[in-house]
């Protein structure tokens, strides 16, 4: 089910391109691991030592590329999953929510929406359009903090980011007017994983402040909503890249590639999933 790449990414300033870790080394990085063990008693055995070796070299364990961007504060977060229909969309802000709880993230830091009634029955918020903007404006953004936007749906062509408990898209407008306010300050991460959803990348959601990450183009749908999947595919690769990525420039190029070969081998069209990077933003580190 919908939910070679010409993908695009957008920089606030070209010249800060020179922060960016080169695309192709990153693509060395092995992207899935043997279960195979090798022995080990009081050394490390080569093929492991070969490998941390090259994690080091590429910046991928223990080291930060140039110029990485570090904040000493908290995240504030809100996650929403704006349909119930299948239940790929709650498994994916349930699995962040995990996370970021493990990484030491407090709690009253963590807002999670849902369509669904069982979410709301286990202390989930209604996502509906007025509590979702609502909740995204009041985030109480210290210098230091930073903020994370993770929105995971459907998607309606030249509208936005569909909310079933409004029976209406969020559109991006809207949702740059509620980051305008609490998090107006701060670095910012927005997430929006929806058909269509390449519009959020653009227009007045293209603040210097703002990293956007979406899973398609503006004209194009995204896969992988089908209800016997955990979750679909932009999510999945999300997700999957997180835990090795030291920056989100490295996120976004990790996931792009992941849904790629997803969709290539199921000869879909590509999604071409976008991404905006703010000039104050451009190296920020995941910090999760």
């Amino acid at each position: 089910m919908a939910c070679n790449s010409s993908r695009r990414v957008l920089l606030a300033s070209p010249d800060l391109l020179g922060l960016r870790q080169d695309s192709t080394t990153r693509a060395a990085v092995p992207r899935c691991f043997s279960t195979r063990r090798c022995p080990m008693k009081l050394t490390i055995c080569a093929p492991l030592l070969r490998s941390m070796l090259l994690l080091a070299s590429l910046g991928w364990l223990g080291t930060e590329p140039a110029g990485a961007v570090r904040t000493s504060g908290n995240w504030q977060v809100v996650l929403a999953a704006g349909d119930d229909a299948e239940p790929v969309f709650d498994n994916a802000t349930h699995e962040m929510n995990r996370r970021l709880a493990a990484a030491g993230i407090p709690p009253g830091n963590i807002h999670r929406l849902s369509a669904s009634a069982a979410e709301l029955a286990i202390g989930a918020e209604p996502a509906t359009a007025e509590a979702l903007l609502r909740r995204i404006a009041d985030l109480p953004a210290r210098p230091g903090d930073q903020c994370l936007i993770f929105l995971t749906s459907h998607g309606e062509r030249g509208s936005g980011l569909w909310l079933a408990r409004s029976n209406r898209a969020l559109t991006p407008d809207e949702l740059a007017r509620a980051l305008s306010r609490g998090c107006a300050a701060v670095p910012t991460v927005v997430i929006v994983s929806a058909c269509y959803s390449g519009s959020f990348a653009t227009g007045k959601m293209a603040s210097s402040n703002r990293i956007v990450l979406t899973a398609a183009r503006q004209d194009r749908p995204s896969f992988g909503c089908q209800p016997h999947r955990t979750y679909n595919f932009f999510d999945e690769c999300l997700l999957g890249v997180l835990p090795q990525a030291p920056t989100w420039h490295s996120v976004s190029d990790g996931a792009d590639r992941c849904v790629r070969r997803m969709e290539h081998a199921l000869g879909l069209q590509p999604s071409e999933p976008q991404a905006y990077f703010g000039g104050t933003v451009v190296a920020l580190k995941v910090g999760f």
